[in-house]
């Protein structure tokens, strides 16, 4: 059995995790800042791929980075081509993963106590030291949550990827993409394993998120 989809979609979903994780949490903690007239402007946009249907986002992607298009011009000046590549498919989980991580690290931010960043700069710290040492560690259940969200929604991901990357075997493969390939072609048993294989791994995701919804709810009690 070929197992390069699995490989393909965890290190589609793990790139784009970490990339999700630092734009999201800089996104969520300078949003969080802003002017509530923008704040709600910023959050529409930043949040759009979440309520669209992934094919849309696909779309929209390819009108960017397809091959004619303009960023698909600039970067294949440097060699890069995004359509029907294995790294496209880190742009497109990227795109449709970030607002889950944004989401949730600006509620978490939004529920620090300021007193303990303001507290710290009485002392002189900087505020590198504060976002990094006081403010990350007190949100760090909600930043977990919204990371394995994000790896999950990742791992997932179909409309998207399919329009960019397409279905090339040992090349641009992955879980969703294979399921589909295998049904159409009524592989109805090479499916089905397929199947299994996702739904085992979000089981575990799921247990992960429950498993950190509880820790953060003893804490809040203690």
């Amino acid at each position: 059995m070929d197992w390069y989809p699995l490989w393909n979609s965890l290190r589609i979903a793990a790139v784009s995790c970490v990339i999700v994780f630092f734009v999201g949490i800089f996104a969520a903690y300078y949003v969080a800042k802003l002017p509530r007239w923008l704040k709600g402007i910023l959050d529409v946009l930043f949040t759009l791929p979440m309520v669209l249907p992934p094919t849309v986002c696909g779309y929209f992607l390819l009108l960017l980075f397809g091959v004619k298009r303009p960023m698909g011009v600039f970067l294949s000046h440097f060699g890069v081509q995004i359509v029907m590549t294995w790294y496209g498919g880190i742009l497109a989980s990227a795109v449709v993963a970030f607002p889950l991580m944004y989401r949730t690290a600006r509620g978490a931010f939004e529920s620090f106590d300021e007193t303990l960043a303001y507290a710290g700069q009485t002392l002189g710290l900087s505020n590198t030291y504060i976002f990094w040492k006081i403010r990350m560690p007190a949100c760090r259940q909600g930043i977990l949550a919204g990371t394995v969200l994000a790896f999950a929604r990742a791992l997932g991901e179909y409309g998207a990827t399919s329009m960019l990357i397409g279905y090339i075997p040992g090349k641009t493969a992955t879980i969703s993409t294979t399921v589909y390939q295998f049904w159409r072609t009524n592989d109805e048993a090479g499916a089905f394993v397929w199947v299994m294989v996702n739904l085992g791994i979000s089981t575990v995701i799921l247990l992960v998120v429950n498993m950190l919804e509880t820790r953060n709810r003893r804490a809040v009690k203690l």
